[in-house]
């Protein structure tokens, strides 16, 4: 079995969640039972992200900044943010890895005065990505820049080719698929309202 080793921006990408669903659970006297029933993950699962001992998935990570009412830019946070603040080329750790080599890395996500993630994917030909559904009204835009891309919204297929923008409601099931000979390449802008969202209601 192929051993999975992190980088050392995935590493300090680690030890920033940790930090903050800790600091953040906390700050709002939350047990860790609390939090595992708001966001539907479950309590082991934050005990190994808590921990820094788990390299968590897109969609634990979105379940759980949304249950925070944060994006998941807040979880990545180290240090306060400066007025201005430029990311580096290299500096944005990467979030998902698919098994043909792609990857999705969160270039950029703010807090105020809106929550909105800007997202840089690359998917292999025939890797897929099942999001699940978001926060009630979260929206996604996806603009390919390169190859085609699949995405399923309620079970509704749309096809996407190069130069071509595809907007939709989020807070239902979702996946992508690339469905072309070359690597499909997007820049995704994610729109989510503020304020907790608590998943058993």
């Amino acid at each position: 079995m192929k051993e999975n080793i992190l980088t050392d921006r995935e590493r300090d990408a680690q030890a920033a969640i940790a930090r903050q669903v800790k600091g953040l659970r906390q700050g709002r006297r939350w047990s860790l039972d609390e939090l595992a029933a708001r966001s539907g993950v479950s309590k082991g699962m934050l005990v190994q992200i808590e921990g820094a001992r788990t390299n968590p998935s897109i969609g634990t990570l979105c379940r759980v900044a949304e249950s925070f009412g944060v994006s998941i830019g807040r979880l990545l946070e180290g240090e306060p943010e400066p007025v201005v603040k430029v990311v580096g080329a290299d500096e944005p750790a990467v979030l998902w890895r698919g098994p043909k080599g792609g990857s999705g890395r969160l270039l950029r996500g703010v807090n105020d005065p809106a929550f909105v993630e800007v997202w840089d994917w690359r998917m292999a030909p025939g890797e897929e990505h099942d999001s699940g559904d978001h926060a009630p009204r979260t929206r996604e835009i996806i603009h390919i820049r390169q190859g085609e891309l699949e995405i399923t919204v309620d079970s509704a297929v749309y096809a996407a080719k190069p130069g071509e923008t595809i907007d939709f409601p989020a807070d239902r099931p979702h996946s992508y698929r690339n469905t072309g000979a070359v690597e499909a390449v997007l820049t995704m802008v994610v729109v989510m309202p503020t304020g907790e969202h608590d998943r058993r209601r």
